[in-house]
């Protein structure tokens, strides 16, 4: 069986194995530049205060293979769902080989045992290979990216760690059961990137947030978490307050909400807006004040704050190992289903 197995998947799997060989290399021949240009710029920027300027510059001379690799590492536990776990039953049945296979010598847990092992810890390894990788290159990048791109927000954490390793077991053997129930290629592949993709939007949306308990502080506003400030013309002696999704001293944290507050607690904003009542016809937030620094800190005076619930960066590696095993613990269930299946209901 192992045999077999290795003879009708040898294509695909030395295929990615190039694949991968081939981002490694330029990984490798790139990484340490990269590396270096960010320690360079550290070292200067930190003499002159200068390492905002510096951050944004880095990031956004390397946005596009930043955003591109994050895409790579995503995408790899998809393919191996839709190309080698939805055909791996279907592909039988439509030509109809199941029925010498399956009436020989081997038993049918056995052929299915062999076929899930080889290849769905090679698509496990491939996965956690490229995620590994891409985690190593994109360090210095993930140091200087912006908050909806920092290595806690949505799109970058599937992409780090070994939380693609998770996404690949769980959507080959998805596949896998997709395909003996609908008994369909195309169909199976169809629905199998369907709620592949389903559980990638909810894990974000509805599941990792609450993998620990958020923190809820309250800040003083300042440059870090205050994107802009504007006089609301339309309501005389208020200054519309822009908040932005960072929080002071927890550099990298995954904000969830952030909120204006006034000195009593009560919210005077939502959606990241607000609006702070303080006088805009003379003092610092006056329109003559050229001093922008001098209208936010008589804001703060009166005991406006911002109210943010996050995840520090400290929990990065939790994260990851609390939703691989999440995701372990759904690719065991599919597994159990898939072996009772082949056993008493496929024919």
């Amino acid at each position: 069986m192992i045999w077999l197995t290795w003879r009708q998947f040898r294509g695909s799997a030395v295929t990615t194995a190039a694949l991968l060989v081939l981002l490694a290399i330029v990984l490798a021949l790139t990484g340490p530049g990269l590396a270096s240009d960010y320690s360079a710029g550290i070292a200067a920027c930190t003499q002159d205060g200068t390492c905002d300027r510096f951050y944004d510059r880095f990031f956004d001379g390397h946005d596009t293979p930043f955003v591109a690799l994050a895409l790579v590492v995503l995408l790899l536990p998809a393919l191996a769902g839709l190309f080698w776990g939805a055909p791996l039953i279907t592909r039988e049945l439509e030509a109809g080989t199941h029925l010498m296979v399956w009436n020989q010598g081997i038993t049918r847990s056995r052929w299915l045992a062999v076929k899930l092992g080889l290849m769905g810890l090679t698509a496990v390894t491939f996965a956690g290979l490229c995620g590994l990788m891409v985690t190593w290159w994109s360090d210095p990048l993930d140091k200087s990216a912006t908050e909806n791109l920092a290595l806690m927000a949505p799109l970058v954490f599937g992409a780090r760690g070994i939380a693609p390793m998770g996404y690949a077991a769980f959507t080959f053997v998805l596949g896998v059961t997709v395909g003996m129930l609908v008994r369909r290629t195309l169909p199976a592949m169809a629905i199998t990137l369907a709620v592949f993709a389903a559980f990638q939007l909810a894990m974000p949306l509805l599941v990792r947030p609450h993998l620990m308990p958020p923190i809820t502080s309250t800040f003083e506003l300042g440059k870090t978490n205050v994107d802009g400030v504007g006089i609301n013309r339309e309501q005389g002696g208020y200054v519309q307050i822009q908040l932005n999704a960072a929080v002071p001293g927890h550099a990298g944290a995954w904000v969830l909400s952030a909120d204006l507050v006034d000195a009593s607690g009560r919210t005077v904003g939502a959606g990241g807006e607000g609006a702070a009542r303080v006088s805009t016809t003379s003092g610092p937030c006056a329109p003559s004040a050229a001093d922008g620094d001098g209208c936010i800190a008589e804001i703060n005076r009166l005991g406006y704050r911002q109210q943010a619930t996050y995840q520090p960066l400290e929990r990065f590696w939790p994260f990851q190992w609390i939703e691989t095993g999440i995701y372990a613990l759904l690719t065991l269930g599919l597994s159990w289903l898939c072996f009772w299946w082949i056993r008493r209901r496929l024919s």
